[in-house]
Order: structure tokens, then sequence, then C-alpha cells
């Protein structure tokens, strides 16, 4: 449930943040095209940073061996 929403959230600020940029840096066709990329870009890279460690510390590789005395 955390994944789905956290990604909802992601994709609500990329909206957001891409909306303002098409109304904050009206410079022309080509400028408007390499900011809304990049901040396309940022919200993907970070998305996808997020869901990694997410994802890691759901299923991590190195699993905890228990000893019989503790």
């Amino acid at each position: 449930m955390g994944f789905l929403i956290t990604t909802l959230i992601f994709l609500v600020v990329g909206i957001i943040a891409s909306l303002c940029v098409r109304i904050c840096c009206n410079r022309g066709p080509s400028t408007n095209l390499l900011h809304l990329t990049l901040v396309i870009t940022a919200t993907i890279c970070c998305w996808m940073m997020w869901a990694i460690v997410y994802i890691a510390q759901v299923n991590p590789l190195i699993v905890p061996i228990l000893s019989e005395t503790e």
C-alpha cells in the first residue's frame, strides 16, 4: 500500500512541477522543452531512487542469522 501511495505522490509532484515550469519559465519552445525534460527526468530519478531503497528494505539480500542461544 505504501509503494502505490508514494508513487502517486511522486506523480502528482511531477505534474505540479511541470505545470510550474510551463507557467514560470516561458522563454521559447526549445527552452521550455529543455526545462520540462529536466523536471520529468529529475522526478523519475528521485522516484527510482526511493523505489530501489524501499524494495531493498522490504526484501533484504543478507538475511540475519539467529543463533539458538540468544
